[in-house]
């Protein structure tokens, strides 16, 4: 290749016999071993940069982890239990009194105890007043004597403040109005005709 075609001529550092372009630098390295060499600088300085940067959870036991590996002990993406999950829902959304109040009908027996909800239902709870209907008379009166103890059991289930009064009636009385328009008079009696 002649210098008129766009070639080098022989006159450049690369011509020079012996290495000697490599003798400017400092190492006298020259070719390929000034290009490995660059190379091997620039990946050190990669990897020295990328691990400072890199470095961000710090374990229970102090060990620095890099960011991304997942490795051995807890990780904030690991799968987590569905409790777990549904307790920061329901504290994120601010669901803990509605919560707690369907805990109240949903799980009546785990909250009262086997005995008590086996003759009592709970029918509404509105600004912390518990309503509960009795199967008969003598397990409401029961039940009155009880509220403070039902009480302290609902609140060590549910939480304080979900139910702050207990009102306790029997079983309710069929009626036997029907409709808007009723005439006053005796009611049901004995026999009908």
């Amino acid at each position: 290749m002649g210098p008129g075609r766009g070639g080098r001529t022989p006159e450049g550092p690369e011509a020079k016999p012996g290495g000697e372009a490599g003798a400017d630098r400092p190492d006298g390295a020259a070719g390929p071993e000034l290009a490995r060499a660059v190379l091997d600088a620039a990946k050190a300085r990669r990897q020295a940069a990328a691990g400072t940067r890199r470095r961000s959870a710090v374990r229970g036991d102090g060990e620095k982890r890099l960011r991304g590996y997942s490795g051995p002990g807890p990780d904030p993406r690991d799968p987590q239990p569905l409790g777990a999950v549904l307790d920061k829902l329901v504290k994120a959304r601010g669901w803990q009194q509605p919560a707690a109040e369907a805990t109240v009908f949903g799980a009546w027996e785990r909250v009262v105890g086997e005995e008590v909800a086996q003759h009592s239902r709970p029918v509404k709870l509105e600004n912390g007043e518990l309503t509960v209907e009795a199967r008969s008379t003598a397990w409401a009166t029961q039940l009155r004597l009880l509220a403070g103890s039902l009480l302290k059991q609902i609140a060590s289930e549910v939480g304080h403040n979900v139910v702050r009064k207990l009102h306790i009636h029997g079983p309710a009385a069929p009626s036997w109005s029907r409709g808007p328009r009723r005439v006053r008079g005796r009611g049901p009696r004995d026999t009908y005709g």
